[in-house]
Parts: C-alpha cells; sequence; structure tokens
C-alpha cells in the first residue's frame, strides 16, 4: 500500500497528502482543524447554522468533513452554480439516511414493505422533468389562490383558541397543527385519516436526516413503517374518488394519462414525502420567522404598524434564517467546484443557509433587514430543476399567519426561555416557542372587527415584488431650489440613518396614494447618511406626481418611499466624464458629479435650462465644480451644440446624459460613432404600451436551469408567463424603465423595447427585460432560468 493510501486510511481525509499539503495546515493534512471538528449534529450548528459555519464561508468555502463523510459548501455561488447542474451534482441522496441505521431497524423497516422510492426531490433525469411537468399545475400561483380563504380560517381559529390567555407556546399551540392541516388538506387526505398522519410525519425526518441513537433506531423504524402502510391506505381509498379536490386526486388523474410516468409506487412515495415536504419545512419557517422578529421588537412594531411590508420581511426571514439549512447532493464525474477538484462519487452538504448569509451577494448580510431588495434571493426554497414546487403555499401561509398575529396580538413578546432543535443536517425550527402578551391591551377587545377584517392584507402568491417593499419618511424641510422647483429633505421618523445610496440612485415617492408613485432622483451628498434629498419640477400637464407633491407636501409631513434602487451607474473607472443635463434632469448628474470630483476624475458638467432663473442647484453646483460647469441658458442666447461637443470621439470618455427626450435622442445620434457602451441614459418615461395581441406574436422558452419551456401567448407579457409557471423574477417598474426583471438570454433573437440596455447590450444579445422585451419573430428564446 503506497504511503498516500495509508495516510488517506489513518486521517480519513480524501485527498493526497502531497507536498502542498504543509502549505494548508501545520499537521500536513489538507483537512484544518475547524473542517476535522465539523459536526452539524452539535448544538452549535442547530442553533444558528450560517454563524457556525463562518469561519468556512470566509477562509474555506469547501471543505472535507471527516465525521460526516462529506465536502461541505458555503457560499452562495457555488451553491447555486451546484443546484444549476443537476446532472453532475445529482440530487439521489437528498432522501438518504445521513446516519446509516442497524440490521435491527432495517428488518422492522423490511417487515413493513417498506420501499420508499425516487420522488422529485431525490430523481434524477430522464425521470425528473417529465413527472414534475405532469404534477406542477396545482403548485401556480393561480391554482393556489383558492386555498386562501381556508388557511385564514384555519390561522383565525386556532389563535382564538389562546387569545385570551397571555401565553402560549405558537408550535405546540398552532405552528405545528395548521400548516399539517393545510398540507393534509393540499394534498386531499380526507378528515378523518389526518390525526393518524400528524403522528408519523417527524418520525420521517428523524430517520432521514437525523442521527437517532442505537436504542431509538428501532422506534423509529416502527413509526416510520407505520407511517408507510398508512400512507398507502390513505392513497387506495383516494382511488375510490379519483375527481375529488387535492393534489394526489390529480396525480391519480394524471395517472390515467401518462402510466409509465405517473406510478403506483411513485404516488406512494410522493404520498409520504409530500406530507412532510409541505407541512414541517412552513411551520419551521413561521415558528423561525415569529422568533426572527420577536427577537428584534422594533421591526415587530413596524411591521405592526405597515402590514404591507409582510410579503418581503417573510422572505427576508426565509433568507436570514429559513427552516431548510441544508441539502445533499452526489458528483457523478469527476468535476471542480471554487477550485476544488471534487472526484466522482464525493458526497456534498450545501450549507444553503451559510449561502443567504454570503456577503458577496447580500450586502451586510447579518443585518435583518426587512425592506432587503433582493432578499428573495434566497437559496432557501433551492434553485433549478428541483426548487421547491410548493414554495408559494409556504410564503401564503406564512404571510397569513404573521398578518394574523400583527393585527391581533401586536404587543406579543418573547418569553424567556432556551430553544432547543431536533439534531438533524438539514431541517431546523425551534421545538417550542413561548410567547407572552397582556390580554387587556388585545386591540380586538376594544376594535371586534379586528378578529374578521372585511378586507384582509393582500396576499402576494409568489415572489413579492420591489416596487411593494415601502419605507416611512418624514418631510424634515421643503425649499425652493428654484422656479417651479421644491428640493425635499427626506429623514427618518425615528432618527436612525437612511440606507446608503450611490450616484444616479433614485426613489419613488407615493403621492398621496400608492397607485400613485413616481420616480425621482436623488440628489443630495452620498455620505449624508441622516437624509435622502429630491429636487421636483412642478409639470402641470405631468401624469400627477409632481403636482400632486407641489399642492400638498410641507414640512413635518410623513411620506412613503420606495429605494434607493439605482440602475444608473458611474463608471468610477473612467479617465474622462463628460455630463450633459438638461432642465430637472440635473438631479442624478449632480451626485455623479460630486462623486467624480472626489475620485479626481477628469470631468466637464454641461447643464441646459430655459433661464438661470429655472435651473435648479446652480448656485451650489457652481461652487462646487468652478470652471467645470459649463451653463446653456436659453433666455441668455446659449444652447450646447452637442454635435460640437460630441464631435471627436474620445476613447476611455464616458457621457452621461439626463434630460428631455429631445435631447437624449439627439445625444444617441450624435454618439453612433463613439466607442459601444459611451453613451448612458437615465429614462424617467417609458414608450411601452398595453400589449396589442393582433400586433405580436406568441413564443417559447426555454428554461435551462428549471427544464421547462414555457409558452408566452401574443397577449402576455414574458415576465407574467414566467410567475404563471412558478418561476419567481424580480420586477418594479413594469415600464421597461429600471432593469430589476432583467433575465440572461442563452438563444435566441430579442426585440428589445426597454430603455435600460445600451446599444452594445442589446447587440450582444445576453439580457432582456422580462416585463417588455419579446422574441423576434416568434422564435425560441433559451433563458438561463
Amino acid at each position: 500500500m503506497s504511503t498516500v493510501e495509508v495516510s488517506r486510511q489513518a486521517t480519513g481525509c480524501p485527498v493526497a497528502h502531497g507536498a502542498l499539503s504543509a502549505e494548508r495546515t501545520p499537521t500536513g493534512c489538507p483537512v484544518s482543524r475547524r473542517a476535522a471538528d465539523f459536526d452539524p449534529f452539535e448544538d452549535g450548528y442547530q442553533q444558528d447554522p450560517p454563524e457556525y459555519v463562518r469561519w468556512a464561508r470566509e477562509k474555506e468555502p469547501i471543505f472535507w468533513s471527516p465525521k460526516l463523510g462529506y465536502w461541505v459548501v458555503t457560499r452562495y455561488d457555488d451553491i447555486k452554480a451546484i443546484f444549476r447542474d443537476n446532472i453532475t451534482f445529482s440530487p439521489a441522496i437528498a432522501l438518504e439516511k445521513i446516519t446509516p441505521t442497524g440490521d435491527e431497524a432495517n428488518a422492522v423497516l423490511a417487515s413493513y414493505g417498506f420501499a420508499l422510492n425516487r420522488t422529485l426531490v431525490n430523481e434524477d433525469e430522464p425521470a425528473h422533468m417529465p413527472r414534475r411537468r405532469a404534477l406542477m399545475d396545482p403548485f401556480t400561483p393561480e391554482e393556489l389562490k383558492h386555498h386562501e380563504p381556508m388557511v385564514r380560517q384555519l390561522a383565525r381559529e386556532w389563535v382564538d383558541r389562546f387569545i385570551d390567555d397571555g401565553r402560549a407556546d405558537l408550535v405546540d399551540q398552532m405552528l405545528w397543527e395548521v400548516p399539517l392541516t393545510v398540507a393534509l388538506h393540499f394534498l386531499g387526505v380526507p378528515e378523518e385519516d389526518m390525526d393518524t398522519l400528524r403522528k408519523y410525519s417527524i418520525a420521517h425526518t428523524v430517520n432521514t436526516w437525523g442521527r437517532p441513537k442505537p436504542e431509538e433506531q428501532v422506534a423509529v423504524a416502527h413509526a416510520v413503517g407505520n407511517f408507510w402502510q398508512f400512507a398507502g391506505k390513505v392513497l387506495d381509498k383516494m382511488r375510490e374518488n379519483p375527481e375529488g379536490g387535492g393534489w394526489m386526486q390529480y396525480g391519480l388523474r394524471k395517472q390515467r394519462e401518462l402510466p409509465e410516468v405517473v406510478t403506483d409506487s411513485y404516488l406512494h412515495s410522493m404520498m409520504m414525502a409530500g406530507i412532510v415536504a409541505a407541512h414541517e419545512t412552513t411551520a419551521n419557517a413561521t415558528a423561525n420567522a415569529m422568533k426572527l422578529l420577536l427577537q428584534h421588537p422594533d421591526v415587530w412594531r413596524e411591521l405592526c404598524e405597515d402590514p404591507s411590508l409582510i410579503p418581503n420581511a417573510v422572505e427576508e426571514c426565509l433568507r436570514h434564517n429559513g427552516s431548510v439549512a441544508a441539502w445533499r447532493r452526489i458528483v457523478t464525474a469527476d468535476t471542480q467546484v471554487g477550485g476544488v477538484d471534487l472526484p466522482k462519487g464525493s458526497k456534498l452538504l450545501i450549507v444553503t443557509s451559510s449561502a443567504n448569509h454570503d456577503q458577496a451577494h447580500f450586502a451586510d448580510a447579518d443585518f435583518f433587514d426587512i425592506r432587503r431588495d433582493n432578499a428573495s434571493d434566497h437559496l432557501t426554497f433551492g434553485y433549478g430543476s428541483h426548487q421547491c414546487m410548493g414554495k408559494n403555499l409556504a410564503r401564503m401561509e406564512m404571510q397569513i399567519f404573521l398578518e394574523e398575529f400583527a393585527r391581533r396580538l401586536p404587543h406579543m413578546r418573547l418569553a424567556e426561555q432556551k430553544f432547543s432543535y431536533v439534531p438533524n443536517t438539514s431541517f431546523r425550527g425551534p421545538e417550542h416557542l413561548w410567547v407572552e402578551w397582556d390580554p387587556a391591551r388585545n386591540p380586538e377587545r376594544a376594535r371586534p372587527a379586528l378578529r374578521h377584517p372585511e378586507v384582509p392584507v393582500p396576499v402576494r402568491v409568489g415572489e413579492p415584488s420591489r416596487g411593494a417593499i415601502t419605507r416611512p419618511v418624514v418631510v424634515e424641510r421643503i425649499t425652493r431650489a428654484a422656479n417651479g422647483i421644491v428640493r425635499l429633505r427626506l429623514v427618518a421618523p425615528d432618527g436612525r440613518p437612511m440606507p446608503r445610496w450611490t450616484p444616479g440612485s433614485h426613489i419613488d415617492i407615493e403621492c398621496g396614494h400608492p397607485d400613485l408613485s413616481r420616480q425621482y432622483s436623488l440628489c443630495g451628498d452620498p455620505d449624508d447618511s441622516q437624509a435622502l434629498e429630491v429636487a421636483v419640477l412642478h409639470e402641470p400637464e405631468g401624469r400627477g406626481g409632481s403636482a400632486w407633491i407641489h399642492a400638498n407636501v410641507k414640512a413635518g409631513d410623513k411620506l412613503r418611499i420606495r429605494g434607493p434602487r439605482n440602475h444608473f451607474h458611474l463608471d468610477e473607472s473612467a479617465k474622462r466624464v463628460i455630463f450633459i443635463a438638461g432642465g430637472i434632469g440635473i438631479t442624478p448628474l449632480s451626485a455623479m458629479a460630486r462623486r467624480a470630483k472626489a475620485l479626481g476624475i477628469d470631468y466637464a458638467l454641461h447643464y441646459s435650462g430655459r433661464s438661470r432663473a429655472s435651473m435648479a442647484m446652480l448656485g451650489e453646483l457652481a461652487a462646487m465644480h468652478g470652471e467645470r460647469l459649463v451653463v446653456y441658458a436659453g433666455d441668455e442666447g446659449r444652447r450646447n451644440d452637442l454635435a460640437a461637443l460630441l464631435a471627436t470621439a474620445e476613447p476611455g470618455t464616458q457621457v452621461y446624459a439626463c434630460g428631455p427626450k429631445r435631447m437624449l435622442s439627439a445625444l444617441e445620434s450624435h454618439c453612433a460613432a463613439w466607442p459601444d457602451d459611451t453613451l448612458h441614459i437615465e429614462h424617467f418615461e417609458s414608450t411601452l404600451r398595453t400589449l396589442d395581441p393582433l400586433r405580436e406574436q406568441a413564443f417559447d422558452v426555454e428554461l435551462k436551469d428549471s427544464g421547462i419551456v414555457v409558452n408566452v401567448p401574443a397577449d402576455q407579457t414574458l415576465l407574467s408567463a414566467l410567475r404563471g409557471a412558478n418561476i419567481d423574477v424580480q420586477s418594479d417598474c413594469e415600464e421597461g424603465l429600471c432593469g430589476s426583471c432583467e433575465v440572461r438570454v442563452l438563444g435566441g433573437r430579442i426585440d428589445h423595447r426597454d430603455v435600460v440596455l445600451t446599444r452594445a447590450e442589446r447587440d450582444l444579445g445576453a439580457r432582456m427585460m422580462a416585463c417588455c422585451s419579446r422574441a423576434c419573430g416568434g422564435e425560441k428564446l433559451v433563458l438561463e432560468l
């Protein structure tokens, strides 16, 4: 036997102990001390998985765990790449017992005829996608809507049971039972069988993902065996009424159409696995969410005061403290992830909860921010062709539970307690969650209608739009910036710092009504963390936003804003920058010019207006930029000669412009001979109109990562069609202005209709805006989704 083999056997390390190993650890073994000590069954992992593997995420993102016999993956990009390739990284071991059981327990399982087959969770291609496609329709947002009244009724009835007690264990008294009842109703399980199935579901979790002691394994095996047999009996009962409601009956009907795809053994396995998947993850996720919210009383109070924040709060809770800590994969061919060679047969524990705290993807990742605009990028539901099909049912339930608690028990607080978790690698939630409140302060004692509001908070079935995330602000002061222009300084109501922003950013201001929302560029100092500033031109013939602000807003008023967001970024590596502003278009460019000056970039600011009196911030700009500011006042006979200014293309020079549409169109013409991506334009007006089905063509999109094909009808946008197929895509303006709904294109010709992408980006054809752009001539597109 070679020295290498002896060393591998001695240490349990699968990596050869060569000369380079000594550079990795003092002992010469590639396995670091932290990696050797890694144990997901320890309390540290159960209490806080992202914190437990922080050292790995920061210094050793992929490591070998001798105790577990798995490679452990901790960073966002690496984990998403693994999810994206379900051929190289097979899900076959996702339901494999992570702790092998003894002969006696195995014999018990065999005595029950236990034969759990592959399911949607752990099935390889080519079998997986045909079954997923066949069984997916009941999970789409449109189909889930009719479950909402039932979930609301259950939530209300269970809160009724303890609302006057002043103390409750939310897990035992609601969050365990209600999601299980919803899951069984969704599956179509008869009412009389629900109590029996409740007893068995936790045993399956412990059997698969836990570490039962040898003396516990036989008892667990009996419970799992009984679960298997009873699930089969319930399925037989369903066969007697296959036209009934529920996902399993839907599967039975699909079996008639596709008997080779939807088989008896498959339905039996899904009956058992579906109960656990639909129940425990939602129960644990809601318990985690309530624990997290009550640990942040200021956030909980804000949520109670503004229930519109609930959909995004759910996403942030799923990101920050989700119920799925990790998944498993097995490598089917020699490959590499994150620079680490992984031989065929390697088992992977992919710690999604760690990915959700990766600073490279989530700014200030450990901060709990219910307004985080990319919270729904979390990997708690997985990604790609094996993403959780029940994600939107879970979202619906969590939103309804949080709304019920926020409306009826806003004064609820955490009781003193020590949290415990069932030890396992993948699913986590507190076994108990004790809360307290003063029943005398229950709001519904004074307002009985709160128990059953006539207009409940709307549930967003599907991923929340960024446009739904609002923030309260106070108008600290309002000043005249020029004729017809007011400048608003906005601060937080509680005096806390405002969100950070970069030059080119804008906010949306709700102008008297949530449906009347307008975008305004930030024009203050990005280093001023206490306020956001905008300048608003009064446009009597506009769309109503500026008129409302000029007529109604005064110092001390409370407004609601969304953002900041930036789709108009300054290239800070540019050698020279030409800023061209027309009228109120000076607002984003004023912050950019300030930044260029701070960075020492060579720049010039060309500012045009009807008169000096109508030009916002002119004195401030002159003082800051001196000779670099060139003013063109129409009443003085001065006009910016764009043709002369841009006559000679200058390599390394970038042009940033904002102003009237006529000026921007002229700029595009004058910059045609300049290098690609020279001109950057900020638009606040879209030419997008309602689709005319008579002029549009339907087209298909192949979703490479998800393994499905979606048809986009002539009267529907790509964004709408994707959401209807249960595919998460962010959005905001839905007018082709903001860039939030950008998707990557792998194949096909694009009919670009947005005002976000540059000429070169359009020619490259690698990206498109799902809210407005389409396929050319009805061609098929291939998307990285």
